[in-house]
């Protein structure tokens, strides 16, 4: 079912749509275009403006003395908790170092020792220095800029701004064979469009916004996820929302995006403290503060719960020249009335990243023909139940060009898309706020059975508010209605604890569940389910 929306008022054409200007999003389109492929470049807000730009950590990769893709791959498959794609790992962490080299090469400058050396750095999870930074806590920018200067003044690379793209075209056979999408303000085209294309490549991020406090940006509110699902494409494990453990707790009221404090400021030697002003990490895992994320989170959740408290501290006083090695988390401490340099800063988990997403091969490929999903959208296997502190760049660079090779040695020529039949749904704007609170209460970093049918309850009577007047802050709510639906669905099918899932009611990892949740949604709406066994 689609989204209601009106008639294409303009079409363009090209061989290859690139839906995101992420990571994923550049590095899939200047790969293409290296094939001699024309590229349309679709992104929801200006150029510069998604989930990567907003990437404090770094990006991992064995490059550092003494590393190895084997050790990279060991912390990969802890971090995952048992359902990790064991060939997807493999793929990132071999591929992974020619791929931050190529970064390189294209301009990225990372930060270096007094020798002139890449200055390597340790994260929750890793056994070894191997992340890559840039400007201390500004990596995500700096990979931004590098590679949008790489597409700047190529003419074979279309980019339409401020473009929010509502639903796949696919002709006769279902193949994928454009996209509509809707020029915001002051874009090359006005309203609603059309996009012949011979391939669509999602590489649109994440979707926070289903929650109410998140570390994403406004924009990511899992618009391609939701477009796959609707021309059939499978998901998987999409009840795997990592939390990150350290973000600037503000004020429950203040929704919407949340500062992060970046995993790279306990790498540093900042640690936990609850409200007594006990360290607690130390007695809950091996790496104390550096614990994989989803054990962090969790522990300060029961901190927060034990003690009936909102946040717990970061201790970061003893940093040398906090301010300089972490200039933008600096700033956004001083902002809200905290200098880390001598003040405990107050922390509590928020909606970080997803781990699941759009099922796909190891050439990105998903089940539907000519459509493409790349970087956060994706579920490759790579992270399985938890993502690895940094991997998430390097999964766009590696598997944006992945992608690239497969269209250019399997290129379809252009087929004509069908007109649906059918109208149409769309949702209330009004119904965002009480999901994402819902979802929060309900679905968050704790879960039960009774939390998730009341949030799916909640959810099925949020559904009743339609709206018939098409327009992006009700695309919007309509794509988190379906995304929200599905982590539901999938954390209530999933009767553990694992990785960044975890159930109070079911509070030990159960072998039985060493499998994929894989769910789909057909054209009437219905949802169906199947499970996939991993070894890994």
């Amino acid at each position: 079912m689609k989204l209601l929306a009106g008639k294409p008022g303009w079409t363009t054409k090209a061989d290859v749509v690139v839906i995101g200007s992420g990571v994923a999003g550049l590095t899939t389109a200047l790969n293409v275009r290296a094939a001699g492929l024309s590229v349309l470049l679709v992104t929801k807000a200006k150029v510069d403006e998604g989930s990567t730009k907003w990437a404090q950590g770094g990006i991992a990769a064995a490059l550092g003395p003494g590393d190895t893709p084997d050790q990279h791959q060991l912390d990969t498959l802890v971090a995952g908790a048992g359902l990790c794609d064991l060939a997807a790992v493999k793929v990132l962490v071999t591929e992974g170092p020619e791929a931050v080299r190529k970064l390189i090469a294209r301009g990225a400058v990372f930060d270096t020792s007094e020798s002139g050396e890449i200055s390597f750095t340790r994260e929750g999870g890793h056994h070894r220095n191997r992340i890559l930074h840039a400007g201390g806590d500004a990596t995500g920018a700096e990979v931004s800029r590098a590679l949008l200067e790489a597409i700047k003044g190529d003419s074979g690379i279309e980019v339409i701004e401020q473009a929010l793209a509502i639903d796949a075209l696919q002709d006769a056979q279902g193949q994928v064979c454009g996209v509509t999408l809707h020029v915001i303000g002051e874009g090359s085209r006005d309203g609603v469009g059309q996009v012949l294309s011979r391939a669509v490549v999602v590489a649109t991020g994440g979707l926070g916004q289903v929650y109410s406090q998140t570390t994403n940006p406004s924009v990511s509110t899992g618009d391609g996820v939701a477009l796959a699902l609707r021309a059939g494409a499978e998901v998987a494990d999409v009840e795997f929302i990592q939390f990150h453990p350290t973000v600037l707790w503000r004020d429950t009221a203040q929704g919407g995006q949340q500062p992060l404090i970046s995993e790279a400021v306990r790498g540093e030697g900042a640690f936990l403290l609850n409200h007594k002003g006990e360290r607690f990490m130390q007695k809950k895992h091996e790496l104390a503060d550096l614990a994989p994320r989803d054990i962090v989170a969790k522990e300060i959740f029961s901190q927060m719960r034990q003690w009936n408290i909102p946040h717990v501290w970061l201790d970061a006083t003893g940093i040398k020249d906090f301010d300089l090695r972490f200039p933008t988390i600096f700033a956004s401490c001083i902002a809200n009335g905290i200098d880390p340099r001598k003040q405990l800063i107050p922390v509590a988990p928020a909606s970080h990243y997803a781990s699941g997403g759009v099922l796909v091969d190891l050439n990105g490929r998903t089940s539907v023909k000519g459509l493409y999903v790349c970087g956060e959208s994706a579920c490759t296997g790579a992270h399985g139940a938890n993502r690895l502190a940094s991997n998430s760049l390097l999964e766009g660079l590696v598997f944006g060009a992945r992608i690239a090779s497969d269209i250019a040695a399997n290129l379809p020529e252009q087929s004509t898309p069908v007109e649906d039949q059918n109208e149409g749904f769309l949702l209330s704007p009004a119904i965002k706020l009480p999901l994402q609170l819902s979802m929060s209460e309900g679905a968050g970093v704790m879960r039960s059975e009774e939390s998730l049918k009341e949030t799916l309850a909640t959810l099925t009577q949020l559904s009743t508010r339609t709206s018939s007047e098409p327009r992006i802050e009700a695309w919007e709510a309509s794509n988190l209605y379906i995304l929200a639906v599905a982590i539901v669905r999938g954390a209530l099918e999933r009767t553990e604890s694992r990785g960044s899932h975890w159930r109070t009611d079911y509070p030990l990892t159960d072998p039985h569940w060493q499998k994929r949740v894989v769910q789909k949604y057909d054209l009437s709406g219905k949802w169906s389910v199947r499970f996939v066994e991993v070894t890994s």
